[in-house]
């Protein structure tokens, strides 16, 4: 996926606002053999750029000053309440060196699985997306994990996927977490009552009406 940037001369809190209000966002290339480079970009096309996901997740090419490089989304600070994006980061890439990243997974087949067809489960997805390592070359734009073969009380493991080439499961010291669960239909409306009853047994105790004044305590009478 390809975006244009713009070198960005100025720096500071007032001209960032400035910038901002001139429909712009400020950001930073970064890493490689290179220093790092203040950029601008436009705001609005930058905005429908990061509802893609292939835009968070895959090797981009910026355009600036003329020239192409290959750079990754790294950092994305947002307004607190406004639809407005406030800074960006990118890092350069260097072909040679793997990367780790998050890549999403995509589920897919899970109705045709014998757990929902036939047992009527509820399929949970207990993560969205994996970190993993290697090279620019070898990034995917997602993992595919076919569900079709999924039984009653079973569970998925990262072990369970299959990776593409050249592509190592970034794990931190867990021990091949899980990634899908099958449970019934009772079980999982169970846990949403169980988790419903933690919610209200956690309301704030100041939502209570405040308790009647005692009778001895009651405002003196006024003077004749």
């Amino acid at each position: 996926m390809k975006f244009v940037a713009f070198e960005r001369a100025k720096q500071g809190t007032g001209a960032s606002r400035r910038l901002r209000i001139g429909g712009k966002t400020p950001g930073i290339v970064y890493g490689g053999t290179g220093q790092p480079q203040m950029i601008e970009l436009d705001h609005n096309a930058l905005w429908h750029a990061l509802k893609k996901e292939t835009f968070h997740s895959t090797v981009l090419d910026m355009e600036l000053n003329g020239q192409s490089s290959k750079v990754l989304l790294r950092n994305v600070q947002m307004h607190p309440f406004r639809p407005s994006v406030l800074h960006v980061d990118f890092q350069r890439v260097d072909v040679n060196t793997r990367l780790h990243m998050k890549v999403p997974l995509h589920y897919s087949a899970a109705e045709e699985s014998e757990a929902v067809k036939v047992d009527h489960c509820v399929v949970n997805h207990v993560i969205s997306d994996l970190e993993i390592s290697c090279l620019p070359a070898d990034l995917p734009e997602f993992i595919a994990v076919d569900l079709s073969g999924l039984k009653k009380g079973a569970t998925l493991h990262v072990s369970d996927i299959k990776l593409p080439k050249g592509v190592a499961v970034v794990a931190h010291g867990k021990e091949d977490p899980v990634i899908v669960s099958v449970v019934t239909a009772a079980a999982a409306e169970a846990e949403e009552e169980t988790a419903a009853t933690e919610a209200g047994a956690a309301a704030p105790a100041a939502e209570a009406p405040a308790a009647a004044a005692p009778a001895d305590k009651a405002a003196p009478a006024a003077k004749k």
